[in-house]
C-alpha cells in the first residue's frame, strides 16, 4: 500500500542493469547490517535464495533484511522464518509514514509493526527515523510521531533500531536524547560527519556504513569512519541501492560487501581479517545469533 520509499528510490539513472562479477571472497564471514532483498533489481532479478548463496560464497554469513511499510516487514519476518541466513527488521519508513497518517492508519500500521516484532527472527525496529529531504514541513509531525512509537517499540521487545537519517542530523539526536534511546541503536547508512560520529559513539550508538563510504564525494563519510570506535562500527549494503565504487551505476546486493570492508580496512589502516572479526563481532552482539 504505502509504496513511497520505493518509488522514491527506484529509477535512479543506473546505465548497467546486469549484476556485478563477484569480488574476492572474505576469509572471516561478516554479515550485511541492512538491506532490501525484496526490491527485485537489474535485469536478471535474483530470488532470495540466489541473493544469499552469492552472498556466502564471497564470505558474507548473514543479512538484516530491513523494511519500510506493511507490505515489506511481512516479507521481511517470512524471509527469517524461511532461511537461517536472514534476520528481520521491521518498520514503517519516515517518508511512509506521512501516507499512512493521511489515511489515518498510522496507529493501525504501528500495531501492525508491534505483532511482527514479536516474532523470534525479527531482531529490530527498522528502518525508522526522520527524513526532511523528502518530507516537507506537513508530512513531519508524522514521522516524529512514528519514531517515537518505533522507539518505544525497540523497547518494549528488548531488540535493536535501525535509524534512517536524511538530513535530519539534529532532530534525530535530539529526539533520541528527550525519548531515551533503545539500549542497541543503529544509524544505517550513517550520513553525518565527524563531529556527529563523535556525538553518536558517546551516546553508545553504533554506526553502520554503506557502499558511499566510497564515493569520491564522501569524505564526511570517511573522516566519521576514523573517529568511530571499531566496536561500535557495522556494515551494510542497503541494496540494491548505494553500489560503491568502481560499480556505481549497477545493482547493489549483499555479495558485494567485501568491497566495502576492503575499502574501510585501507582507510582504517587495519588488516581486513581483522576488520571482519570485529565486524562480525559488532554485529552479533547487536542482534544476536542467526541460527539461535
Amino acid at each position: 500500500m504505502a509504496d513511497t520509499y520505493v518509488r522514491e528510490r527506484s529509477g535512479d539513472g543506473r546505465k548497467d542493469l546486469k549484476y556485478p562479477p563477484a569480488p574476492e571472497p572474505l576469509a572471516v564471514p561478516v554479515y550485511d547490517n541492512h538491506a532490501h532483498l525484496e526490491i527485485l533489481d537489474g535485469d536478471e532479478p535474483l530470488s532470495l535464495a540466489e541473493q544469499l548463496d552469492r552472498a556466502e560464497a564471497v564470505g558474507i554469513a548473514g543479512v538484516i533484511q530491513a523494511s519500510g511499510d506493511i507490505e515489506s516487514s511481512r516479507w521481511a519476518v517470512e524471509a527469517a522464518a524461511s532461511d537461517p541466513r536472514v534476520l528481520a527488521a521491521v518498520a514503517i519508513h519516515p517518508n511512509d509514514a506521512p501516507t499512512y497518517a493521511e489515511q489515518g492508519m498510522l496507529d493501525q500500521a504501528i500495531a501492525v509493526i508491534d505483532e511482527l516484532a514479536a516474532h523470534p527472527r525479527t531482531r529490530a525496529i527498522g528502518e525508522t527515523g526522520l527524513d526532511f529531504f523528502r518530507t516537507d514541513e506537513p508530512g513531519r509531525p508524522a514521522q516524529f510521531e512514528s519514531f517515537e512509537a518505533h522507539i518505544a517499540l525497540a523497547k518494549k521487545h528488548g531488540i535493536a533500531m535501525q535509524i534512517h537519517d536524511r538530513d535530519a542530523h539534529d532532530a534525530v539526536l535530539e529526539t533520541l536524547s528527550r525519548v531515551g534511546a533503545p539500549e542497541k541503536t543503529v544509524f544505517h547508512c550513517f550520513s553525518g560527519d565527524d563531529a556527529m560520529a563523535k556525538i553518536c559513539a558517546d551516546a553508545g550508538y553504533h554506526l553502520s556504513f554503506a557502499g558511499n563510504v566510497t564515493f569520491k564525494n564522501a569524505q564526511n563519510l570517511r573522516d566519521a569512519l576514523a573517529v568511530t570506535p571499531l566496536d561500535r562500527i557495522l556494515v551494510e549494503t542497503d541494496a540494491p541501492f548505494l553500489t560503491p565504487t568502481p560499480l556505481r551505476g549497477r545493482p547493489n546486493a549483499p555479495y558485494l560487501v567485501p568491497i566495502t570492508v576492503r575499502f574501510m580496512a585501507a582507510e582504517l589502516g587495519l588488516d581486513v581479517d581483522e576488520l571482519c572479526a570485529q565486524l562480525a563481532q559488532n554485529t552479533l552482539r547487536v542482534y544476536g545469533s542467526f541460527t539461535g
